[in-house]
């Protein structure tokens, strides 16, 4: 089941954040009890300075979690550049999830300036992980701007809508393969998660699908298991689809 990226290999092929729960202690559960192994934080949104005051870092288990710094809440390429330098100069990583937004209300990604940004970033020695939206030529110039993967919507952020175009994805499967596809946004339940890893995602990152499930703990065991689920049907190639019956039994060699 492992997930290689840049060459950094995560046993989990589940991703998962750290906003919207109810505390961080619950946090911290669910992210025990999901398997997962990368855990992304926003640096704009987590107290970096003050040790004296609690931060939801103090929760995170860094001897068995990778933290993957995200530019959450940035609407410039300048923006997204200035807090990854951030997140790496205060100890975080030199990974960077690269968020650019469009527009603020569905948060659409601005994919000029997330191309820009993935170019600035990655000279400079940053792994790139840009959340995009499902096109595949948006992909292609993120992957020659010099992304360690990319990282397609299945939905607008905290939607729980689940995957709204296959096609797209299945489209980005065929044709990406230099570097891993994660699926990032729009999950809402398990058999989101299973569908994306049935397309043949490498991965998916998720957050509110968990932290706002009536039992958050429930729903992080249940993600885990549909990402393995998902990968491994996947891995085993379906039956073909066929539009009439075909007995389960063979007839041939039955006693008349």
């Amino acid at each position: 089941m492992a997930l290689t990226i840049a060459g950094r290999t995560f046993q989990s092929r589940l991703l998962i954040g750290t906003g919207k729960y109810r505390s961080f202690q619950e946090m911290a559960r669910c992210h025990a009890i999901s398997g997962a192994e990368v855990v992304t934080v926003a640096v704009r949104r987590v107290n970096l300075t003050d040790k004296s005051k609690e931060s939801l870092l103090d929760y995170i288990d860094r001897e068995k979690m990778f933290i993957l710094p995200n530019t959450a809440g940035c609407y410039t390429a300048d923006e997204a550049i200035r807090t990854a330098r951030l997140g790496r100069e205060v100890g975080l990583s030199n990974w960077v999830k690269l968020e650019v937004i469009g527009d603020e209300r569905t948060l659409f990604p601005d994919n000029q300036g997330l191309v820009e940004a993935t170019r600035v970033l990655a000279k400079e020695g940053f792994v790139v992980l840009p959340y995009t939206n499902d096109d595949l030529v948006n992909a292609r110039r993120l992957i020659d701007a010099g992304a360690a993967a990319v990282m397609p919507l299945a939905a607008p952020i905290g939607s729980g809508l689940g995957i709204q175009n296959t096609t797209n994805l299945r489209i980005m499967r065929e044709m990406i393969t230099e570097v891993p596809l994660i699926v990032d946004a729009g999950v809402g339940t398990a058999s989101d998660a299973a569908l994306a890893m049935e397309l043949g995602a490498d991965g998916i990152l998720m957050n509110t699908a968990i932290a706002a499930a009536q039992d958050a703990e429930k729903m992080a065991l249940a993600m885990k298991l549909g990402v393995e689920a998902g990968r491994l049907a996947f891995e085993a190639g379906r039956m073909e689809r066929r539009l009439y019956a075909s007995a389960s039994s063979p007839l041939s060699g039955m006693i008349s």
